[in-house]
């Protein structure tokens, strides 16, 4: 800027600017990279991505999130597309790929229309009147599914594995995944909640993936705390305390005048009584497995030893509430107020050695509210990956349990929507109409890729789709073993949570609007570090004003 003949800095020197058509552009173009680098993976069809990072570690994965998460992006635009695509899995746990791959589309169709110069808040108010129409037109097409309905529950999970790298262990991982979430499902104000929170994920290579088994209760990472206790005990009284059991030390420093032995040893004696004083009063409760937060007494551990009890120490809190809640034991903060109608129960407590750790298994518990997924896999790798495709499938279960609508997948709910959106864009007067219009073009994409992936001729596909669901079949999608159009994938039980194709148009939105109204990038310059002085040295230190040689 020039005032006067004289130059005027605002910015800082170095800083980046970008304006308008410029601006616009670069930033579409980032979007549109990021869409375009995990198109490939959505879908039973999808291919799979190797990641390395920077220390040579290796993640192979398809889950659109984890892909996003592990790249190092570095385009502020870009950056946005992962916000999407992080949003998306921790609000519904699926559709990632598809919200991110959806986003990128908007942003490539409404160039178009920048091009047409149409202003880009009248393309975003458009996209905003799409978007609450495709909302609604998903809840009209849905149909509901409750708790009870555990066929459907399985479905689902199924539809969200089967896209996963461990498809062909789909049967038996729905069934887990299913079980899981029932079991820690509640009502709350006549609603049913589930906290995945109380779904603990455990993994350990080794046996194969078919080896995954639910266990009903927890598993703790530690062992039991001496030699001399059992291993394993069958109807197990849990005490969960988490009070250490041992002689507190005093807060402040004192000290004990002894004048012969006799005081030592009737010291030590007095220790001995408290120690025994407090597993007196634990064996009294009837307890025969103790799981202590805090540490215990060797002389302690030796009674409890003798008393046949087993005992694990210094438990995470996290995982003695989990405790409580899948063996319904209350956890004691103290000696004073122990109960026996309190403890908790489990059919089994047992050390088991898992390749070369040794974990306790807390089993069989009566109505557990928090269980475990033991994964097993032959690398670590395949492991990883079983988690990620456990993690989405609970999710989309959970996401059933709590909203209780689903749709056919496929492709379907996508046609669907375009097509009642473009009816929807004639009642529209102006430039919105188009807006709309390039809305109901962009939804095409889900089902161009998944035929696109599955070896398909895209075009084809989509003329058939279209030409099914105008013909009144709702939920018309794409059968990618046979390559042909399918009238209702329920038939083929490819079923999806409707709340993740709601969650994936509302972030695609969302993020390609906000992209799109920008038209300035200001980029800071690197703070650059000061040039050193001549001959490398450290040049004047700060507080020593820079001393010339010789007065250090």
């Amino acid at each position: 800027m020039q005032l006067g003949g004289q130059p005027v800095l605002i910015l800082r020197e170095g800083t980046e600017r970008t304006k308008g058509k410029d601006a616009q552009s670069n930033n579409i173009a980032a979007a549109i990279t990021i869409a375009e680098a995990i198109r490939t993976s959505l879908g039973p069809k999808g291919m799979d991505k190797m990641l390395v990072d920077q220390f040579g570690d290796i993640v192979i994965t398809n889950d659109g999130a984890t892909i996003l998460k592990e790249i190092d992006v570095q385009h502020p635009a870009a950056k946005m597309m992962v916000e999407v695509a992080k949003t998306q899995d921790s609000e519904v746990g699926d559709g990632t790929t598809t919200a991110v791959i959806l986003a990128g589309e908007l942003l490539k169709r409404s160039q178009k229309l920048l091009e047409q110069k149409i202003h880009p808040t009248i393309i975003a108010e458009g996209f905003r009147k799409a978007a609450d129409k495709s909302l609604e037109i998903l809840d009209n097409i849905s149909e509901k599914a409750t708790i009870d309905n555990k066929d459907i529950l399985k479905k689902v999970a199924m539809t969200s594995m089967s896209s996963k790298l461990v498809s062909e262990s789909r049967d038996l991982l729905s069934d887990i995944c299913v079980e899981a979430i029932i079991s820690v499902a509640e009502q709350v104000n006549g609603e049913w909640r589930a906290d995945l929170d109380k779904v603990q994920i455990q993994k350990k290579e080794g046996e194969s993936i078919d080896d995954t088994k639910l266990i009903k209760g927890i598993i703790l990472d530690k062992e039991v705390v001496n030699p001399g206790m059992p291993k394993i005990i069958k109807d197990a009284k849990i005490l969960l305390l988490q009070s250490a059991i041992e002689i507190e030390k005093t807060e402040f420093d004192s000290k004990l005048q002894i004048t012969s032995p006799e005081q030592i040893q009737a010291y030590l004696d007095q220790e001995e009584k408290m120690l025994r004083d407090m597993v007196d009063k634990i064996i009294n409760t009837g307890a025969n497995v103790i799981i202590c937060q805090k540490g215990i007494d060797d002389m302690a551990q030796h009674f409890l030893a003798k008393a046949g009890v087993l005992v694990v120490r210094r438990v995470k809190k996290s995982d003695l509430e989990k405790l409580s809640k899948a063996t319904g034991g209350m956890i004691f903060t103290g000696f004073g107020d122990l109960n026996k109608d309190k403890l908790g129960y489990a059919g089994l407590v047992e050390e088991r050695k898992i390749m070369k750790d040794s974990w306790i298994f807390v089993e069989k518990c009566k109505d557990p509210k928090a269980v475990v997924i033991l994964i097993r896999g032959g690398t670590e790798l395949i492991v990883d990956e079983a988690e990620r495709a456990i993690h989405d499938a609970l999710s989309v279960v959970k996401d059933v349990i709590e909203d209780e609508n689903i749709v056919g997948g496929g492709g379907a709910p996508e046609v669907e929507t375009a097509i009642q959106l473009r009816k929807f864009a004639t009642t529209l007067g102006g430039r919105e109409q188009l807006a709309v219009d390039v809305f109901a073009d962009s939804l095409d994409i889900v089902p161009t890729t998944l035929a696109e992936n599955g070896g398909l001729d895209q075009i084809d596909i989509l003329v058939k789709l279209r030409a099914a669901h105008q013909a009144g079949n709702k939920y018309a999608g794409i059968d990618l073993e046979k390559g042909e159009i399918e009238k209702d994938m329920m038939n083929l039980n490819v079923i999806e949570p409707t709340i993740v194709k709601k969650q994936a148009i509302k972030s695609a939105y969302e993020s390609a609007s906000l992209i799109l109204r920008i038209d300035d990038i200001i980029a800071g310059s690197k703070s650059a570090m000061p040039p050193m002085p001549p001959g490398g040295g450290m040049g004047g230190m700060g507080g020593m004003g820079g001393m010339p040689p010789g007065m250090m």
